[in-house]
């Protein structure tokens, strides 16, 4: 019988330079560079050219990668007609999903593998999947798209979309590090199904399609929108102790606690739990992060499992004013830059992913039995 690894745990499907998850030591890094430094000496706008280039830009090489980016800041007019007809209570992931797919439509050479045409792309998708649940987040609360502005950074200019006020350095820096902590991430499961779907020489839309979608999952991306759910589900920090144990009890799982692949502390939360603490000081709410540290006290005692990204991002966003079901698709403007990076290294080397299938059906050749004696 052969060896049968449900989920594909623990199987090798490919080699990548992009991201290295260090599982067992609690370590990421992407070609190279630990997380931890990215975060303490570059902008998000440096990782996805590092992604994309593999090597850290200079100051010239970042200012003419910047342009070209903000260059992309800009929805065909079919987009925006098609998200200004949707009905207000949409799904921004279903809107996000469906809006990728639209790009694909609209380019006329989306089916052209060119390396320069994909290139070109994945910047394109970078600039505009913040666009889409931009407009979609002011058409559903009937305000007018704020004018597109070049001088932003990319985590400035999504702010300052969504909410039209200026967006402040504290804010900014905030999400920048957000950004850069989701960037990439290994063969998860949204990279893996945007490589799988562009390894049978699909498009890049119908790869970052596929990617938006998987993204979508509560077990996946969207895990941040339900951390945020258990804390107004608790209420009070008095009742965060038996709420657990009730969860415990049933066996049910605890949004934000564990990680299929770190079995010590993910290396991204700390950062996050940092700016949770300092932000929640500042805005004169703490409980939140307060029942999060007893939430990851009571697990990591209990259960031996530690609180991961999505546990803290959910209260940072919170923090910063985002509305929660635009948690995931911040996740999603993050992670554009991975995918977009994992698509073309798939393509430098392709080969089509065919894992096999242990049957356990019953045992053939079964009988036909003729349809009047069934």
């Amino acid at each position: 019988m052969s060896l049968v690894a449900k989920g594909l745990e623990g199987v090798v499907a490919n080699e990548s330079r992009l991201s290295d998850v260090d599982g067992a030591n609690g370590k990421l890094c992407y070609l190279g560079y630990s997380i931890d430094d990215l975060v303490a000496n570059c902008t998000f706008e440096e990782v996805v050219y590092l992604l994309h280039n593999s090597k850290l830009p200079n100051r010239s090489e970042l200012a003419a990668f910047t342009d070209k980016l903000r260059s992309h800041r800009h929805l065909p007019a079919e987009v925006t007609s098609f998200i200004n007809s949707l009905p207000k209570d949409a799904s921004p992931m279903n809107v996000l999903r469906t809006g990728v797919s639209l790009l694909g439509v609209l380019d006329r050479r989306g089916d052209d593998q060119n390396r320069a045409l994909n290139e070109e792309r994945a910047l394109a998708i970078c600039a505009q999947v913040p666009l889409i649940i931009a407009a979609y987040h002011n058409h559903r609360t009937g305000q007018p798209m704020p004018p597109i502005r070049s001088d932003l950074s990319e985590a400035g200019s999504f702010l300052w979309l969504i909410t039209g006020k200026e967006p402040g350095a504290e804010a900014t820096r905030t999400l920048d590090v957000a950004y850069i902590l989701h960037a990439d991430h290994g063969m998860n499961a949204s990279t893996f199904s945007a490589r799988v779907t562009v390894a049978t020489l699909s498009d890049m839309y119908s790869a970052i399609t596929s990617a938006v979608g998987t993204l979508k999952g509560p077990l996946h991306g969207g895990a941040n929108e339900g951390v945020i759910h258990m804390l107004q589900e608790i209420g009070d920090e008095d009742k965060v102790d038996a709420w657990v144990e009730e969860r415990l009890v049933k066996k049910e799982k605890i949004m934000g606690i564990g990680h299929r692949v770190y079995k010590v502390l993910d290396p991204r939360a700390p950062h996050l739990q940092k700016m949770a603490i300092q932000l929640t000081q500042e805005l004169g709410e703490p409980k939140w992060i307060r029942m999060s540290e007893r939430i990851a006290q009571i697990m990591r005692e209990r259960k031996g499992l530690n609180a991961n990204v999505d546990f803290y991002s959910a209260t940072v966003y919170y923090s910063l004013g985002i509305p929660t079901d635009l948690f995931t698709p911040i996740f999603a403007i993050s992670r554009a830059a991975g995918w977009t990076a994992q698509v073309l290294e798939q393509l430098e080397d392709n080969r089509l992913y065919r894992p096999l299938t242990e049957y356990t059906g019953p045992v053939p050749p079964q009988p036909i039995t003729p349809i009047d004696q069934r």
